[in-house]
């Protein structure tokens, strides 16, 4: 790996204030964390380093709770022998997030993943090694009594650091040996590349394992081959009869009922079981409801499980339940008897991706989600209007710093925005390319411009209020609880739900068990767990005896909807089938058929579902993916049933017209913002078409045991195009997919593909939605300048689904011209390569094609004169006036999850050096995205979260910080006691409110003291040298606001 610094770090460790904390060695046995001289690293390293404007820090102990570590060295793949390495490494692992570099031959941008295993496990070992462990040789059962090693070859563990071919197709030394040689010369030519750009340190050595210092470390292993066929002069004399004492585990494919039954069966008969999955509080839940023995749940270590001297036996116990993974398990045939490992893989028929991380993924920074302002953008205040934003700058007030966001408005108006008020600034959004007029400081025209737009907007929102009336007056089928089945379906998902599906499962669930139609909108970045909620959802009316439709928008995601849907329910008597043209007209006529008769409890199917031919018995939930892909004829059709039937709604970049109704509550929204554990983010490359690049992506795909996808998306010449790749990339298969080929013959690529068949898929759009293929890691879009910025989203989704690092190739015609808003298009989707950009996609999307398009022409007037972002925040504004006056129904207002109502303006001016420094936040960008995110907080508790997130991803805030918060804070309380400013005069704060001459003076000055000073509209409280004003002040607000309350 090499450095890549970013701004916002969401996986592995963030580097704390710009500085480096370095664990440096050459020598893996002497790795300790003392300074950079003391440990050997190489001086070019740290001259490279501070070419790079690096910083390097001598280190002493590691500091309490250290964020991140770095690993830096001349060091070797598999050079973990030495304990106190390892044990080094469990430690920092344990105590912090580690992020593991040494010179190697990735290119820039990618992580490596030979020191994983090491993350995952803490020190190097495998589950054999419990079996024999080193402080029990003593006890070791009889069948291990030959073995010296300190544990047995765990080929999982060295096939992704080699490459899994080494593995593959190789039967003798000779073959391996063969295959690590030209891996070897592959990864000496990218490392001269890699030297020769500047991205590697010049004379460094390579950090790829050669076979010559593999092979004995394999053969001192000892391995024992299971199921794998022989490889010669790898099996010993001992370890051979041993091998054949294993044998593969019973599976069960999800059905967790038969898993207890059998599991009971296998204790009954003296067998001792360990179940390792990432499911086992659930199964612990199930098995206390069957009343047997409790399992035991503690970790499983050498001292928890192993065999003990005194009796030569495992120690007794018949259960385990341990929450973890392995790829697969194992019967291990003993004479006392059987010893029994299963694992996800065996009781759900699927395993996991192997853990990367201990440490839970986060959604995406919350600031990411205000659209970015660069300096030059046109800029919309609340009060000001329209103008163009300069930068940030700094501005020397009463001898205090401080920042400010500068506007130029008309006749070279300036307006500075304090960062506390960074909140009402917001990106003009409008509906065209032509730039909006700038408005005068001062002058009225802003002002009749946003009365009208609100005027305007006051009859949408009583549109809504009509909206919300005939919705709770429909009436519905209102389904029951959960049954059992239920439970059992949802215990067998082999994956850990993120907090946010569990949210949205649960809000489907509540809006299922309500007398009216649901109506709710499932927004999800692509591959976050949008179908599991859909899943669920579906088989909760199944269980109410009601069919389920679910709508896709094309014939391939069709198919992957109905392999997903009848793999996690053939356990269960539900019967799915599909409507689409992969199927023949018989098939097609027996479908409706036995649908029409209630006989079919699910259809996937295109838009051919649609129909007038197609007739349910007893429809109960309809579920539409990416509706914003179907044309105006479907979507009134989907409009018709959306009145009589649930409907579950699932988008990935939703389009405006659906964000836009969500925001303002027309729909239920739920919002699934955090990845799964292992997801990292594409990396993602535009660049010009090249065959060398194109050739070396490839390449690298296939050497880690990869597929692809190529689209060019005019079929034409898309023949000839995968014939150009044939002969540039011969090592590798192709196939050629697009929609009008047959049916029969698209079906079969698919599945091929889908099953590992060929390498790379040469293919036009037709693979843009849904489609998850885990293997196909590495997307190449050939003029990805003609596509929409959605489009290419999408389509970069493709990849990236496991713990896999992705890669996508944005691709364009160097000889032909591009428009600006190919440009524009192309610079965004490479700007928001990080998790969960969806809904910024959304945002930059209606810029790019304009917003009135999107949202329809009765306000497209009204949009250009204020933009987007304030014309959908006086419309929340609205509808939350409706709301308060009780107009509408509690609960259905949705817009507080993506934008808030905003109020008048609290004007502060407060004796205190407030901001975010730049030795503290130095990426720009990030700093303006923050200042607009803490001045849009809207509670103390809010603003205390904060400030300890701050502390977390930059260190210790220093006072300009704290200043800030309290200063936001201070804006927060006074715009619940009405206060209109806080200023200074002389050594006192003047607090303005007309909400004074409501209040009892002589009263409030009690409660206040006699240091304050009371007024018919202001009340003035002393500074003083000490800061004891800012609790008085504080104090003051919190009398106010009580005051205001009361009266």
């Amino acid at each position: 790996g090499q450095y890549t610094f970013a701004a916002t770090m969401e996986h592995g460790g963030a580097p704390s204030a710009g500085r480096l904390t370095f664990y440096a060695s050459e020598a893996p046995g002497e790795c300790t964390p003392l300074t950079v001289a003391a440990c050997g690293i190489d001086s070019r390293v740290i001259n490279w380093l501070h070419g790079k404007k690096i910083e390097v820090a001598e280190l002493g102990q590691t500091p309490a709770g250290q964020r991140a570590v770095i690993l830096v060295g001349d060091l070797n793949e598999a050079n973990t022998t030495s304990e106190t390495h390892s044990e080094l490494l469990r430690r920092v692992v344990q105590g912090s997030t580690a992020i593991f570099f040494y010179p190697s031959t990735f290119r820039k941008g990618e992580d490596s993943t030979g020191w994983l295993p090491l993350e995952n496990r803490g020190r190097l070992t495998t589950f054999s090694d419990w079996l024999y462990h080193k402080e029990c040789v003593a006890g070791r059962h009889a069948a291990f009594a030959g073995l010296q090693a300190p544990g047995i070859m765990d080929w999982d563990y060295y096939g992704p650091v080699l490459s899994n071919r080494f593995f593959e197709d190789q039967d003798t030394p000779a073959d391996v040996a063969a295959a690590a040689l030209d891996l070897e010369g592959q990864a000496l030519q990218v490392q001269r590349d890699l030297i020769k750009g500047g991205d590697l340190p010049a004379g460094m050595a390579g950090g790829q394992l050669n076979w010559e210092t593999l092979r004995p470390l394999i053969e001192a292993r000892q391995p024992i081959i299971l199921g794998q066929g022989k490889l010669d002069g790898h099996t010993t004399s001992v370890a051979s009869p041993l091998g054949r004492r294993f044998h593969p585990g019973p599976r069960w494919g999800g059905q967790v009922r038969r898993v207890l039954e059998d599991v009971a069966e296998m204790q009954a008969a003296a067998a001792q079981v360990v179940l390792v999955t990432r499911q086992a509080a659930r199964l612990a839940d199930l098995l206390a409801e069957r009343g047997g023995p409790a399992p035991d749940t503690r970790p499983l270590t050498p001292d928890t499980w192993h065999l003990t001297p005194d009796t030569r036996r495992l120690t007794p116990h018949p259960l385990r339940l341990v929450q973890g993974q392995f790829d697969e398990g194992w019967r291990f045939s003993a004479d006392e008897g059987e010893l029994i490992l299963l694992t996800d893989a065996e009781l759900f028929g699927w395993g996991r991706p192997r853990t990367r991380r201990s440490r839970p993924t986060r959604a995406a920074a919350p600031e990411s989600f205000f659209a970015d302002i660069q300096p030059g953008d046109f800029v919309v205040h609340m009060e000001h209007g329209i103008g163009r934003f300069v930068g940030l700058t700094k501005i020397l007030v009463d001898q205090v710093q401080r920042d400010y966001l500068h506007v130029a408005y008309a006749q070279n108006d300036k307006l500075y925005v304090p960062v506390h008020q960074a909140d009402r600034l917001a990106r003009y959004v409008g509906p065209g390319d032509a730039p909006p007029a700038l408005h005068r400081l001062g002058a009225a025209d802003w002002g009749m411009v946003k009365a009208r737009a609100r005027k305007a907007i006051e009859d949408i929102a009583e549109d809504l209020l009509k909206l919300y009336a005939q919705r709770e007056t429909l009436s519905g089928h209102a389904f029951s609880v959960d049954t059992e089945w239920q439970r059992e379906l949802e215990s067998a998902f082999p994956y850990v739900e993120t907090e946010d599906q569990l949210v949205a499962i649960e809000a489907v669930k509540e809006d299922m068990q309500r007398p009216r139609p649901m109506d709710r909108l499932i927004c999800g970045d692509v591959g976050y767990g949008k179908t599991e909620v859909a899943l669920r959802a579906a088989f909760k009316a199944i269980m109410d005896n009601r069919q389920v439709a679910l709508l896709a928008p094309t014939t391939v995601l069709a198919q992957q909807h109905f392999h997903t849907f009848s793999q996690r329910l053939k356990s269960f008597p539900v019967e799915v089938r599909m409507l689409s043209r992969f199927r023949s007209r018989t098939q097609q006529r027996q479908t409706l058929q036995e649908l029409a008769a209630g006989q079919v409890d699910v259809v996937i199917g295109t838009h051919r579902l649609l129909s007038q031919d197609v007739i349910f018995k007893n429809l109960g939930l309809l579920v539409v993916d990416e509706e914003q892909r179907f044309g105006v004829r479907h979507k009134e059709r989907i409009k018709q049933m959306r009145a009589q039937v649930d409907v579950l709604t699932l988008t990935a970049t939703p389009i405006p017209r659906t964000l836009y109704m969500s925001l303002t509550g027309v729909r239920d929204l739920s919002t699934i913002d955090t990845p799964p554990a292992e997801r990292l983010p594409i990396h993602t490359m535009v660049g010009p078409f090249d065959e060398t690049l194109v050739r070396n992506a490839i390449l690298r795909e296939i050497d880690r045991n990869g597929q692809l996808f190529f689209v060019h998306n005019r079929v034409q010449g898309i023949q000839q195009m995968a014939n150009r790749l044939r002969k540039l990339a011969p090592e590798a298969t192709f196939e050629v997919a697009h929609g009008q080929m047959p049916e029969r013959d698209l079906e079969r690529v698919m599945l091929a593909f889908a099953e590992g068949a060929f390498d790379v898929l040469v293919c036009t759009t037709i693979i843009e939605s849904g489609l998850d293929i885990p293997n196909a890691n590495t997307i190449i879009i050939n003029r990805a300048d003609t596509f929409g910025l959605a489009q290419l989203y999408q389509l970069r989704g493709r990849v990236g689904r496991g713990a896999v690092r992705a890669h996508a190739y944005l691709l364009y015609d160097k000889h032909k011209a591009m428009s600006p808003e190919a440009r524009r298009r192309l610079e965004a989707i490479e700007e928001a390569s990080d998790l969960g950009a969806g809904f910024r996609i959304a945002m930059r999307d209606l810029e790019i094609r304009g917003a009135g398009e999107l949202l329809g022409a009765r306000q497209h007037g009204h949009i250009a004169a204020i933009g987007f972002d304030l014309y959908v925040r006086l419309l929340a504004q609205a509808v939350e006036e409706l709301r308060q006056r009780g107009a509408l129904p509690a609960g259905s207002f949705d817009a507080s999850l993506w934008v808030a109502a905003i109020g008048p303006a609290v004007q502060l001016d407060l004796p205190v050096e407030a901001g975010l420094p730049a030795s503290y936040v130095p990426d720009e960008p990030l700093r303006l995205q923050l200042y607009r995110r803490i001045a849009g907080l809207k509670t103390p508790g809010e603003i205390d979260e904060m400030q300890q997130e701050l502390q977390d991803r930059f260190g210790p805030p220093p006072a300009e910080v704290q200043n800030l918060l309290f200063q936001v804070k201070v804006k927060v309380l006074s715009e619940r006691a009405g206060v209109s400013s806080i200023g200074r005069d002389q050594n006192q704060l003047v607090v303005r409110s007309d909400a004074l001459a409501r209040l009892a003076p002589e009263r409030l000055q009690y409660q206040l003291g006699h240091s304050a000073r009371v007024g018919a509209h202001a009340l003035w409280v002393p500074i003083d040298a000490a800061g004891a004003w800012r609790q008085r002040l504080l104090h003051t607000l919190d009398i106010l606001t009580a005051g205001m309350a009361g009266g």
